[in-house]
């Protein structure tokens, strides 16, 4: 069975958090997870989170039992994407949320195996043995001009503008989905998280907590926002961690209160 939780913490700078997670099972029994980290002046970053995960959840609530695999994708794709126009839509109707957005990074599992869509820079990880795998691309200036050869690693992890973002959801009418499958088997971990850990928490520790079995997901879960803000939490802090465990279990969160 799949075990899951979220977590999410303001962290010590910032006045408002702009970021937006849940996770819990839909009306037929599949496992969603959404992180959106939301961008924007005068609260539009918390607006654009909140209206692009509340999009994606009612999309995906109602979704229909003994889906193919393909069609878990394309559910999923279609969701990002039209979460993509209701932002937009939003962001064009009025001045004060001119270009606002959001980052996404979601997951859609039937069982153990499903998708993972995302945009932005917003990550997932699969934990193994204690070592984490990132599973996504940051879609971030940076990250291109590594790709490139224009910068070494040591520059990509430490550059002032890292966290330019190349796409996000929201910010242009037409945007394309990074989509990937995903199985996880017994033992493993999947980790959404928003920059707000990424940035401040190395992937060899994200790794090292994610996968200790022998505390609970919740415990793991406080102590990778505990290891955020204690090397300073200069932003939002967002996870959501599912786990394949052999016994069956409930996930966390249950029913659909939007």
């Amino acid at each position: 069975m799949i075990r899951t939780v979220h977590a999410s913490d303001i962290g010590r700078v910032r006045s408002v958090n702009e970021d937006s997670v849940w996770i819990g099972a839909t009306r037929h029994g599949y496992t969603l997870g959404i992180i959106a980290d939301g961008m924007g002046g005068h609260l539009a970053g918390d607006i654009a989170s909140r209206l692009a995960l509340n999009f994606i959840r009612r999309k995906l609530e109602g979704l229909q039992p003994d889906i193919s695999d393909e069609g878990l994708g394309k559910a999923l794709s279609d969701a990002i994407l039209e979460a993509n126009d209701t932002v937009y839509k939003e962001a064009s109707s009025d001045e004060k949320y001119h270009n606002m957005g959001t980052t996404v990074v979601a997951v859609l599992l039937n069982g153990p195996a499903g998708y993972i869509g995302h945009i932005g820079d917003s990550r997932a990880y699969k934990v193994k043995d204690g070592t984490a795998l990132q599973l996504t691309e940051d879609h971030t200036l940076v990250n291109e001009l590594f790709k490139n050869g224009q910068i070494s690693q040591e520059e990509l992890e430490n550059h002032p503008r890292r966290n330019v973002l190349t796409r996000a959801l929201g910010t242009d009418a037409q945007i394309s989905v990074d989509l990937a499958p995903i199985t996880l088997n017994p033992g493993e971990v999947l980790l959404l998280c928003s920059d707000g850990l990424s940035n401040f928490v190395s992937t060899e520790n994200l790794g090292k907590v994610a996968g200790i079995q022998e505390i609970s997901l919740e415990e793991r879960a406080d102590r990778l926002l505990q290891l955020a803000l204690l090397a300073g939490g200069g932003d939002n802090i967002s996870v959501a961690m599912l786990e394949h465990q052999e016994e069956a279990s409930v996930p966390e969160a249950k029913g659909w209160d939007l």
